[in-house]
């Protein structure tokens, strides 16, 4: 064991993990989603999240490593959202994060299980009828959700027993008005994606159209073993939120504390175990790192669900009585880093073309960390295509 460390250290260790402490070069663009992954939910926070990570980063440069030159994929992973990564890691975040056993499957997909009782179908099963049809569904086309999802749900309905097909047919408790079917096969397409055969294209309008990687890259996702691509998902778990527990990484991943074996184990003699709280592991080739992080310094708007706010142990880096407003299930806000603490939350409100943040502070803010505030607010107006932003600030 390598004893205790300090709350200080941790936090500057992961934000200069996390490429907050300084931004990247223009050319950082991979390396910064390929940390640990880039979440792209609510639609347009990977944006802000690669701008707080490296310079002079535009809808259009993004854009273009997306469909143009293919370097960044989207699609669904951990915990089944939308997240950006290298094209080239795609194996750990697609492999990698995909689980192992049909119970870890089902606990990966909450809420699924009932419904496959009912139907007397297992996941792996129902899983193989979807992919055996999506390919005749979705090749040379774009689809979103609902429409490929009621397609392969009509074409995997002509084979059941015509006791499954009325249930299939029925409506289901996902969404009113969807047939029981239609949203079983909503589940199954999250386990396609993380076996690679579909991803998501650049949004049109409101919609994220799905296409088939294949046709989309030129080429399949490359074949990685699993449990190669499981323990390094570990890795970047642990190089972005070290020192850290199985039972943290498995929140992270979207797994059950209790299925996290078939990852952790695979790096357990690489880790070294220190004290942060309680016990907690870190990389042992990161000690050094963790003992003489550089200080954080700078300011940053942070999006809904960055990144670094995807820690688990929250107590670390905002006061508890603030967690409520940092973290909402629904519509959350973003934070504001200041010299590597979170000081407060901001909101957007846009209006034609003219942006306003307000920023709610938990305590006072420096004259010099709001001047950086307006400066930071000028750049993400741009990013949102605005032509003038003003900001707002309040106290809690």
């Amino acid at each position: 064991m390598a004893g205790r460390v300090s709350q200080d250290d941790v936090i500057a260790f992961r934000l200069a993990a996390h490429h907050l402490t300084g931004r990247l070069t223009g050319d950082g663009l991979l390396d910064a989603a390929g940390r640990c992954g880039i979440q792209n939910s609510p639609p347009g926070s990977a944006l802000l999240a690669l701008h707080a990570r490296v310079r002079n980063v535009t809808r259009e440069r993004v854009d273009d490593a997306v469909a143009e030159q293919k370097s960044l994929l989207q699609t669904w992973s951990l915990r089944g959202v939308p997240y950006y990564f290298p094209t080239a890691d795609a194996p750990v975040f697609t492999t990698g994060v995909l689980p192992p056993s049909e119970e870890a499957m089902r606990h990966f997909l909450p809420g699924l299980g009932q419904s496959l009782d009912a139907l007397g179908l297992s996941l792996t099963h129902l899983t193989g009828l979807v992919g055996t049809e999506i390919r005749d569904v979705l090749a040379g086309r774009r689809l979103a959700v609902d429409e490929l999802g009621a397609e392969l749900a009509e074409r995997v309905a002509t084979g059941l027993p015509e006791r499954q097909r009325e249930l299939w047919d029925a409506d289901g408790p996902y969404a009113p008005g969807q047939p029981l079917g239609e949203g079983v096969v909503h589940f199954c397409l999250r386990i396609l994606t993380l076996r690679g055969v579909l991803c998501f294209a650049p949004r049109a309008g409101n919609k994220a159209p799905f296409v088939l990687v294949d046709e989309w890259l030129g080429r399949p996702i490359p074949g990685t073993d699993p449990e190669t691509a499981r323990a390094e998902l570990v890795r970047r778990y642990l190089h972005a939120y070290g020192p850290s527990t199985r039972a943290d990484f498995a929140a992270w991943a979207g797994i059950q504390a209790g299925d996290a074996g078939p990852w952790w184990s695979l790096v357990e003699d690489e880790l070294t175990l220190v004290l942060h709280g309680g016990p907690s592991w870190i990389v042992t080739a990161d000690l050094d790192a963790l003992r003489s992080p550089p200080t954080p310094r700078g300011v940053r708007l942070l999006p809904p669900r960055d990144p670094y706010t995807q820690l688990r142990d929250r107590e670390t880096i905002v006061d508890k009585k603030f967690h409520g407003d940092v973290w909402k299930t629904v519509g959350g806000p973003g934070t504001v880093l200041a010299d590597g603490e979170i000081v407060g939350i901001w909101r957007p409100r846009k209006s034609g073309r003219k942006l306003t943040l307000t920023v709610t502070a938990f305590g006072s803010l420096p004259a010099r960390h709001r001047t950086l505030l307006d400066e930071e607010a000028e750049q993400v107006a741009q990013l949102r295509g605005a032509s003038s932003v003003s900001v707002a600030y309040e106290t809690h």
